[in-house]
């Protein structure tokens, strides 16, 4: 991280006023719940009227590029078009609140929720594997799919889960129950990133490629720690400005 703490919360409740002055502030803000229940509430029209503006024109402006991408899937391998796939979403719990409820034994770290994509993977690729990264020139990607992901196309669906509110077009990339499980436990800090709503795109997505090791994790980490101290509409446009050439220049995708 760039070495500065991160904005404490304004409305505090008893815990968080017990807390140690010492106490790192990023801290404070698994205590206090999101960082989406914190924001004005103008702010918080003004972000969700971009995410609801952006996926809407943006489902409209590439419905054509939708249409073939469905056909070559199609016609190039066996299986759906489109893959889902269940996602660790948003976290706005306080921590340390109903630890003895019974609905939280089977806790992931954040809400669940269908993700969808264009597949680009063969039919069953994780059967023996499992959940697994992919990986450069990876066997399991299908030829269509390998141009899809290069240019990020496979990512379009997702603006589905943007007019849901599962997701916003900027935010940390959501991640799988199990892997998601295992980074908690091998990445600092790894958890803070559910306390904001996952994207399509974000901070971590436009400084670096797709993960390859626990070390881009953890850079990424910090990236996505960045973005969550300081939610903010401009920023958000700003990101997916930043976006644009990203996914042009074939920046970082395989």
């Amino acid at each position: 991280m760039n070495g500065q703490p991160l904005k404490s919360v304004t409305h505090t409740d008893d815990r968080t006023r017990r807390l140690s002055p010492q106490r790192p502030s990023y801290l404070r803000i698994v205590d206090a719940g999101s960082t989406e229940a914190r924001i004005t509430v103008r702010d918080a029209r003004l972000r969700r009227a971009l995410n609801v503006g952006v996926a809407l024109l943006a489902i409209l402006v590439t419905f054509p590029l939708w249409v073939i991408i469905a056909i070559v899937i199609k016609l190039t391998s066996r299986g759906p078009i489109i893959h889902s796939q269940i996602r660790v979403g948003l976290d706005s719990r306080a921590t340390g609140s109903g630890q003895n409820d019974p609905r939280r034994r089977h806790d992931i770290g954040g809400k669940p929720f269908t993700m969808y994509k264009f597949r680009t993977m063969q039919v069953a690729a994780e059967k023996q594997s499992g959940a697994v990264w992919a990986t450069a020139n990876d066997p399991r990607v299908t030829p269509a799919g390998k141009i899809l992901r290069q240019y990020r196309l496979d990512e379009l669906p997702q603006l589905f889960n943007v007019l849901k509110g599962d997701m916003n077009i900027v935010g940390p990339r959501p991640e799988r129950p199990t892997i998601f499980a295992s980074l908690s436990e091998s990445v600092p800090n790894y958890r803070l990133r559910q306390r904001a709503r996952p994207g399509i795109t974000g901070l971590a997505q436009i400084r670096q490629q797709y993960d390859s090791c626990l070390d881009d994790v953890k850079r990424k980490v910090e990236f996505d720690l960045e973005y969550i101290r300081e939610p903010s509409f401009w920023r958000d446009l700003k990101i997916m400005l930043e976006t644009i050439p990203v996914i042009l220049l074939r920046r970082g995708g395989w």
